[in-house]
């Protein structure tokens, strides 16, 4: 059974920062991309970082470009987001996402086969 399972969501303050992790069990993802998307309350899932399966191409949301890094350990099948700067309009529940089809990153949700439950991060003005 493949899970993703992602930690490290808590309610911080404007300025601070978080990371994010994505631990995956039950199949490697190491030759594929994974990536976070993340959902405000009361909008829709959006895109906010993807990381090829090797590490070597990122992409980022234009709202976290500079602030935040996606990064992946494929030793320990795991992928982090570090959110630097933290803003009220960062807050939401933050997604792991997992492709078994594509090496390289995608800001599109379709590429990404499985899914994590998610991590509440609540930033305070």
């Amino acid at each position: 059974q493949v899970q993703l399972v992602e930690s490290g969501g808590r309610l911080v303050q404007a300025g601070d920062s978080l990371r994010l992790s994505c631990a995956a069990s039950g199949r490697t993802f190491s030759n594929n991309a994974m990536g976070w998307f993340r959902q405000a309350p009361g909008k829709e899932r959006e895109f906010a970082a993807a990381i090829s399966w090797n590490g070597f191409y990122t992409g980022y949301a234009d709202s976290v470009k500079g602030r935040f890094t996606i990064s992946r350990d494929n030793a320990k099948n795991t992928v982090y987001l570090q959110m630097n700067s933290l803003k009220p309009e960062d807050t939401g529940v933050y997604y792991c996402a997992a492709s078994i089809t594509t090496r390289q990153w995608s800001s599109s949700s379709r590429p990404y086969e499985y899914w994590g439950q998610g991590t509440q991060v609540t930033v305070s003005s």
